[in-house]
């Protein structure tokens, strides 16, 4: 028998920044909820000042966890010490494993114009943390797309009716933009093993019987069902994944088990095993 999950708490974010001063509203990895295993951070920018977003984020190291950037819009250029690159256009996600070690930036790619995304940490079991760092762009257009009586949605990872998610080899998550029709009503399955999250992109509606407005994320409890009433322009990102349950030791750029890890990848960086091998 399904179970509805009920909203444990929501959260409004915290105003920071982060790179070389890009302007940045922190939901997880702040004081007030430091993770939610097995995500580690969700930052959001939306800013539509160049003077907020120009800097960027410049060449920065990365260990022991994945990142997905969602762009609703704006341009975002990546470069990495794999000799990777790729352009970001509006509707575009990137996964990046940093694995083992990377070093990376991430530069818009534009001079004036809304800047708008999302970039989400995602946590990796022991066992993968030192595999081979990759990464995967997805375009608007490579992005999977599952049509509903009550709402559009687009498949970034995971599976919603039947419709897999675009992004290959990554630790598996549900990550669904959910574009709902005004007045609809519908139930989106997530498994009970996964833990979740929802943010209210534009909008607003109810989530499991709150009433919710742009800007909320709400961190859901035990369940398989999340209900959904839209009111006008009603568009959320749900987001799960299974807790790995494992000791989290993290500072700045690297996350690993233990301190003494995190004291290896300092010394691994400072002695350039981050860029490309040979």
């Amino acid at each position: 028998m399904s179970s509805i999950r009920k909203v444990a708490t929501i959260l409004k974010g915290m105003e920071t920044s982060d790179g070389a001063g890009v302007k940045l509203r922190r939901y997880i990895g702040t004081r007030e909820l430091m993770a939610h295993d097995p995500f580690l951070m969700l930052d959001a920018f939306y800013s539509d000042d160049p003077d907020s977003y120009l800097a960027g984020f410049p060449n920065h190291p990365h260990r022991g966890f994945e990142t997905v950037t969602y762009l609703i819009q704006g341009k975002m250029e990546h470069n990495d010490s794999r000799g990777n690159r790729g352009l970001l256009e509006p509707g575009g996600a990137q996964f990046m494993r940093a694995g083992s070690g990377i070093i990376h930036s991430e530069m818009p790619r534009q001079e004036n114009g809304l800047m708008w995304g999302y970039q989400l940490w995602v946590n990796l079991p022991a066992a993968q943390k030192m595999t081979e760092p990759h990464y995967q762009d997805l375009q608007a257009k490579d992005i999977p797309v599952y049509e509903h009586k009550a709402y559009t949605a687009k498949i970034l990872s995971g599976n919603l009716g039947g419709v897999r998610g675009g992004a290959r080899d990554f630790y598996p998550i549900d990550y669904f933009d959910l574009q709902f029709k005004a007045g609809q009503s519908a139930e989106i399955p997530v498994a009970a093993d996964k833990a979740a999250f929802v943010i209210v992109v534009s909008g607003s509606g109810e989530i499991a019987g709150q009433k919710v407005v742009r800007g909320d994320l709400l961190i859901l409890g035990d369940g398989d069902i999340i209900p959904f009433i839209a009111g006008d322009d009603f568009r959320v990102i749900v987001v799960a994944g299974k807790p790995i349950a494992e000791p989290i030791a993290r500072y700045g750029p690297f996350v690993m088990n233990t301190a003494q890890e995190i004291e290896q990848a300092f010394m691994d960086y400072q002695a350039g095993k981050f860029s490309k091998a040979s």
